[in-house]
């Protein structure tokens, strides 16, 4: 009888193992930037009574989505500093100059995730924002995160808004006073996975 019973629960417990084994892992999805279906803009006020409106036209960059632990999730930009677009290229030139991006010296301004959280409508996202050289922690407010499949190709689609100060980036003091210290950053990214 003892036999049996031992017999007995060693089946049950490799069946489990293997019943376990046989249920689909759900893993992680990994979303590339659709540069054709995204943007990162910007405004920045003019000598305190207008805006000028701008942005980048070169941006890539990948985020993974788990939706069973969302703090496993990650989320990756990087921008060429030298794309910047204001419609005007006189300005533009100016704007990669060392008195603004220094295109040069500082190639690619970054954002690397370092946690995230769900929150109502999508995510708090807080990570090492890197521009002019200098890497400070922000949080992103990223809207969105619902899937749609078209054509055979699955999307997902975030957007936040967020306030910079140059200063806080180690641009030239004698530089902020025509262009505002404080930009705001409009990003409105959609992903893609096959």
């Amino acid at each position: 009888m003892q036999r049996f019973s031992s017999t007995f629960l060693m089946t049950l417990s490799i069946a489990a193992v293997v019943g376990w084994a046989a249920k689909p892992v759900i893993g992680a999805d990994e979303y590339e930037y659709d540069q054709v279906h995204s943007s990162v803009s910007f405004k920045a006020r003019h000598l305190d009574i207008s805006w000028i409106h701008g942005r980048f036209n070169d941006v890539a960059g990948k985020f993974v989505l788990d939706r069973e632990e969302p703090s496993k999730s990650t989320f990756q930009l990087t921008i060429q500093a030298d794309s910047v677009d204001t419609a005007n290229k006189a300005r533009d030139e100016h704007l990669r100059q060392p008195d603004y991006f220094d295109t040069k010296q500082f190639p690619t301004i970054e954002f690397k995730s370092k946690k995230v959280r769900p929150i109502k409508g999508g995510y708090a996202v807080t990570g090492d924002f890197t521009m002019h050289g200098t890497t400070n922690e922000i949080t992103l407010v990223l809207m969105g995160g619902k899937e749609h499949e078209f054509k055979g190709t699955k999307r997902v689609a975030f957007s936040t808004e967020l306030s910079l100060k140059r200063s806080d980036y180690g641009f030239d003091e004698r530089a902020i006073g025509p262009i505002g210290d404080a930009a705001l950053i409009f990003i409105d990214c959609e992903g893609v996975r096959k």
